[in-house]
């Protein structure tokens, strides 16, 4: 799960990260009243959605004066912001926040993940924060310093002033960064996060050390221990295919391509995937059904692929474990008559009651293609799509 840029510093904060003075707010109205009540001479107007990027997009604008402020919140407010983590749709910006100006003198990188080859959280840290911190971890990935965290001791003190050192912070705020540093691990882990990160970590030229943005994704799995987290969720920002299929519990996710994929297990699905990919074709979707799905939950799946309007054709892969066959083709039976059926359909079933299931996929009457094996479902599913069946 996501969440904004101005949710995630107040999280930081709980956790004695300082960030710029800001307010979240909905309008051009809100903005100039933001900024009003924040004071000073110089504002910055900040696109909220859940994207990096923005500033390359034109969604960050400095203001030095409350015109500005307004002008900018006009233009960015409703805008279909486009950055490199939106897609090529982009992304329309509902909120903003407008935050205190900061007199910036060094901007850093700071982040966490999880390195599960490890079994522990790697803290990575930059000199060269901004915008541009995947061309640095590209071009020249030596200034990507790495500390892996040992859990039973959390983030040292030395550890944290050693990570400083090495991105060349001065040693006179080393205090702060520690702070900074020792904060963001302990959010990470209390707030059951999968990625954390501080970019820019700034160094102001009155030698403060303020995290200027942030971003946190959390582990879905565990959200049930974080209900505040949860009331930061923003369906907007949210594919509404992957907002329907969380109502059934499937996991779906929303691609570019043109061939729908129906399968049990996430192994399974990623290879249908790349083996579509390998025959020349393009998944439009990965669709988890899990390994006791119903009829119902089934015909749900089935439906959600189709309210795709590129679906050029449909594969279902299934291999009956505690998922059995015949319940798949009684799903996709049931799917394919209610909405009518129009694309082509390509099914491989393979194991528990396999030839109950094509036996109700025979009588069904209905136009289904049968695939022996993977590779045969492949091939058969990208002709289709592509006219060929």
């Amino acid at each position: 799960m996501k969440i904004h840029e101005y949710q995630a510093k107040e999280i930081l904060r709980q956790y004695d990260v300082p960030t710029p003075r800001g307010i979240a707010c909905f309008s051009a109205d809100e903005a100039e009243a933001a900024a009003q009540t924040l004071g000073g001479g110089v504002w910055v107007v900040k696109a909220q959605i859940h994207a990096g990027g923005r500033g390359k997009g034109g969604g960050v604008k400095v203001a030095k004066s409350l015109q500005e402020v307004t002008e900018n919140a006009g233009k960015i407010l409703g805008m279909q912001l486009i950055t490199h983590q939106t897609g090529r749709d982009g992304q329309k910006v509902r909120r903003l926040l407008i935050e205190e100006g900061a007199n910036i003198v060094q901007e850093y990188y700071v982040g966490m993940v999880v390195d599960r080859s490890k079994q522990r959280v790697v803290l990575m840290a930059s000199s060269e924060g901004g915008m541009d911190i995947e061309e640095v971890a590209a071009r020249a990935p030596e200034k990507i310093h790495k500390l892996w965290i040992d859990p039973a001791e959390g983030l040292l003190e030395a550890d944290a002033d050693a990570i400083s050192g090495k991105i060349g912070l001065p040693q006179s705020v080393y205090p702060q960064s520690r702070a900074c540093l020792r904060g963001l691990y302990r959010a990470f882990v209390e707030k059951d996060a999968m990625l954390a990160e501080i970019n820019p970590l700034a160094l102001t030229a009155d030698q403060r050390v303020i995290a200027l943005d942030a971003k946190i994704n959390f582990d879905s799995n565990a959200l049930y221990r974080h209900p505040e987290i949860v009331a930061y969720r923003d369906l907007d920002e949210e594919d509404p295919a992957e907002i329907e299929a969380s109502k059934f519990d499937l996991s779906y996710i929303s691609l570019d391509g043109n061939i729908g994929c129906l399968v049990n297990g996430a192994g399974l699905a990623m290879a249908t995937m790349d083996i579509i990919k390998l025959y020349g074709g393009s998944p439009a979707n990965f669709l988890d059904v899990g390994g006791g799905a119903s009829k119902e939950k089934v015909a749900e799946a089935f439906k959600l692929m189709l309210k795709n309007p590129s679906l050029s054709a449909i594969l279902v892969n299934i291999f009956g474990g505690i998922m059995k066959c015949d319940v798949i083709a009684e799903g996709v039976v049931a799917a394919a008559r209610e909405v009518h059926l129009k694309v082509p359909l390509i099914v491989r079933l393979e194991g528990t009651n396999v030839e109950l299931g094509k036996k109700i996929l025979v009588e069904s009457g209905l136009a289904i293609t049968s695939a022996n094996n993977m590779a045969d479902a492949a091939q058969k599913v990208v002709a289709a799509a592509k006219g060929g069946n």
